[in-house]
């Protein structure tokens, strides 16, 4: 059970080594391409299409003409991995109940967006969990733990590529020592326990009133999506790569200081936060200089 690219390394994985997908439960179909009227189907969906696996797309996971679908398979096991919230008629179907992948080391970080979190939060380590679902998200008995490090500079899209191989090779190092049924699970502590909630766009706008580490990690958090954004002369502008300036910023908080030529930065609490990789609304994503030979700030502060 999974839809977007990160699900399709495990799934690819379980069939590699010989295990036999019954089925592939993924996102129904949505409207794109030109004009918006394209079908677009999910990458778990396009893998399951060329590996010839029986495909199903419910609108809701308790119809029963789903969930009869689903015992149709008679399957041992069930796999999660970034899916949707399942109903208990469906997570506690197959005999040897539904595994989830998640993206952080559980408790810490349940949600919808742990990576970005973690990033966000300045962590500097992450990892991936395989644990069985129980009724509260992201709660259940945890099976295994794979741990990852965040380098100070990673966004959350170069520790989603290296959490997509790594939770791969943990699932099947998981279905594995379920199949053997030598295995030991792990309650969660919900002491320790961490939120990472949806991330929508109005909360994805830069602070510059926070410390510059703090600023630098919020837009690596969110490289390169969803993406965070501030304001240029009226328009959106959203930044995708930042370095950090630290000591005592001789500008207003927010005030956008440039050369015009190589640079762009913005005072922040304790320095500034230079942009390097950007895009104004309604134009491509450029570097900073290609940036400036193209549009000039108004009303700059200069340095």
């Amino acid at each position: 059970m999974g839809t977007p690219e990160f699900a399709v390394p495990t799934l690819e994985l379980l069939i590699q080594n010989g295990y036999e997908v019954v089925a592939v439960v993924t996102a129904t179909d949505k409207l794109g391409g030109r004009g918006g009227k394209q079908p677009i189907q999910s990458p778990v969906k396009q893998y399951a299409l060329q590996a010839g696996i029986p495909i199903l797309q419910p609108e809701k996971l308790k119809a029963p003409e789903f969930v009869e679908a689903l015992k149709s398979y008679y399957a041992d096991l069930q796999i999660v991995v970034a899916f949707r919230m399942l109903p208990e008629v469906v997570w506690s179907m197959p005999r040897l109940g539904t595994m989830n992948l998640h993206g952080s080391i559980l408790p810490k970080y349940r949600g919808a967006a742990p990576i970005n979190w973690a990033i966000i939060h300045g962590e500097k380590e992450t990892g991936v969990t395989t644990f069985f679902l129980k009724h509260e998200i992201d709660t259940g008995d945890v099976l295994m733990v794979e741990k990852l490090a965040i380098g100070e500079n990673d966004t959350a899209g170069i520790i989603h590529d290296k959490m997509m191989v790594m939770g791969a090779e943990t699932v099947l190092q998981s279905v594995r020592l379920v199949e053997s049924g030598h295995y030991t699970l792990q309650s969660q502590q919900d002491i320790e326990a961490s939120h990472a909630p949806k991330i929508f766009n109005e909360t994805c706008e830069i602070d510059f009133r926070l410390k510059v580490d703090a600023v630098h990690n919020f837009v690596r958090g969110l490289s390169p999506f969803p993406t965070a954004w501030t304001s240029l002369n009226g328009l959106k502008l959203k930044v995708f790569m930042t370095n950090k300036e630290v000591g005592q910023p001789n500008h207003a908080i927010g005030a956008f200081v440039t050369d015009q030529k190589t640079f762009i930065k913005v005072a922040c609490l304790d320095g500034y936060i230079h942009l390097l990789d950007l895009q104004l609304e309604g134009r491509k994503r450029m570097d900073v200089k290609s940036f400036l030979n193209g549009y000039t700030l108004h009303n700059p502060t200069t340095n």
